[in-house]
């Protein structure tokens, strides 16, 4: 990894504006996926270091809500320039601890740097109203204030956007900041702290917490009466438990979790369309995305054609070490991830599933994962409930646009869905009929920093980006006011 400039690679936690160590001095090894090899060795912090962080972040409140709207933007701003101006560095340190290919990570780096820009320019547009008066001496005003302290657990699969998209919006709004990054990935949040901190964000303002205590880390952030707001990105079991955690003190919450997304291939889609946007959903970042697509649903009209097409391109595929500029697909997180999706592949072909192609470990190493294509798939396996998080792709078949759409909702979840027509009747119908947060007709690139990201069900609470992203950092005060 050559960087052009090596004060991004960072091993301490920065809290309250300081590089700290832990208070034991231990430290965890940070994995390169693709090799196996230590990157560096980062700081394990616990409780007590989050307690300092909740603290100084607390006290910085006061005086950075009362700083003017433009003030906070400007240095927002500064932010996303600098963020802009270290891309490279910041995509090479994101391959390095998190394997996603080189393009891939520019890719998120930029989408990461959008969420500050976006949120600098929404800090000037925190508006209130004035309410009609029910009573002709008084007048009646609703505010927006900042919530107060937030708290943040942020996870690996994109370790720049899921923190820029939550810190964006807090620090625009007025409130200070305390995330504790994935553990597989805590590099990228450290280094743009550093970033951060050039910008002239104040000390106690931004707080990254890095540690392997995940449950103590987590305990201070939820349970902390200091902390008004908690955001997080992860599973549903883990989002369930912290929302629980976070009753205890009555916190606003958001909770970016779990997806079952589907992709609808009706007869009449564009079926190099379907097949290419069914690719790069499914396949995008290994697998390893909340609002990939975990079921495709293929119309029985054209399952035989579109099996094919979808099989040449998997074969295409360039599996290995995601710095390598030819590498089209890098390696899953973990070991243990491999596992669990081979599990699931397992079990569907014990059920009487085909597969067509992938399915096994690499020869490349324990972390990575042929890509793999199954047919002869049904509702019974396991993969149809659970999401895969992996290039497992199970091709689905459906006869009528009904049978598709209850197929696609037939999930507890609702984060993200797909589909493909050019039947204009078939694109409203099939929109509002299906029961998840986004919705993409014949494109799956759905996302940026503009739209209301986010599920319905049990795959969330909340949304992030968009105009919307700011209200889980803003409460709404009335005030009246009498004797006019």
């Amino acid at each position: 990894m050559n960087l052009k400039n090596q004060s991004l690679l960072c091993s301490k936690s920065y809290i309250a504006g300081q590089w700290v160590a832990g208070d034991s001095g231990a430290t965890f090894p940070v994995l390169n996926p693709a090799t196996g090899e230590t990157i560096i060795h980062v700081a394990d912090c616990g409780a007590a270091e989050t307690e300092r962080a909740v603290s100084a972040a607390d006290e910085a409140f006061g005086a950075w809500k009362t700083l003017s709207c433009k003030v906070r933007a400007d240095i927002l701003r500064s932010w996303y320039n600098l963020i802009m101006a270290n891309q490279e560095d910041l995509a090479q340190i994101m391959t390095a601890e998190q394997g996603k290919v080189l393009f891939e990570s520019r890719g998120e780096i930029a989408y990461a740097a959008s969420f500050i820009e976006w949120f600098a320019e929404e800090a000037k547009r925190t508006y209130g109203d004035v309410i009609p008066e029910a009573i002709n001496n008084r007048r009646q005003i609703a505010i927006k204030q900042p919530v107060g302290v937030v708290g943040a657990v942020t996870p690996w699969n994109f370790p720049s956007a899921m923190i820029t998209r939550k810190a964006g919006p807090a620090l625009a709004a007025g409130c200070s900041f305390v995330c504790k990054p994935a553990s597989e990935t805590p590099l990228s949040a450290l280094a743009l702290c550093v970033l951060a901190e050039e910008a002239g964000v104040p000390k106690g303002v931004l707080s990254v917490v890095t540690g392997k205590s995940s449950r103590a880390i987590g305990a201070v952030l939820t349970e902390s009466p200091l902390i008004k707001k908690f955001t997080f990105t992860g599973s549903t079991p883990v989002g369930k438990q912290l929302i629980k955690q976070c009753a205890s003190t009555v916190k606003k919450v958001s909770m970016e979790l779990g997806g079952n997304a589907p992709v609808l291939v009706f007869d009449d889609a564009d079926l190099e369309a379907a097949v290419a946007g069914a690719i790069a959903s499914k396949y995008r970042n290994a697998g390893q995305t909340c609002i990939c697509a975990n079921r495709i649903l293929v119309q029985a009209g054209i399952y035989d054609a579109f099996v094919e097409k979808f099989v040449t391109e998997v074969k295409a595929f360039k599996l290995g070490d995601g710095a390598n500029e030819t590498v089209t697909m890098g390696p899953v997180i973990t070991p243990k991830a491999v596992s669990d999706i081979h599990n699931l592949v397992e079990d569907a072909v014990e059920r009487g599933a085909n597969l067509v192609v992938g399915g096994q470990v690499s020869d490349l190493g324990e972390y990575f994962y042929e890509p793999a294509v199954l047919t002869n798939v049904d509702t019974n396996m396991r993969f149809f409930k659970e999401e895969i998080f992996g290039p497992v792709a199970p091709i689905f078949r459906f006869d009528s646009e009904a049978e598709g759409v209850a197929m696609a909702n037939d999930t507890e979840f609702g984060l993200a869905a797909y589909f493909y027509t050019q039947d204009m009747g078939r694109i409203w119908r099939v929109g509002e009929a299906l029961e998840y947060g986004m919705v993409g007709a014949n494109e799956v690139g759905i996302t940026n920093e503009m739209i209301p990201f986010g599920g319905i069900k049990e795959s969330g609470l909340g949304r992030e980006g968009s105009k919307y992203g700011m209200d889980d950092y803003l409460e709404i005060k009335y005030l009246c006011l009498g004797g006019i």
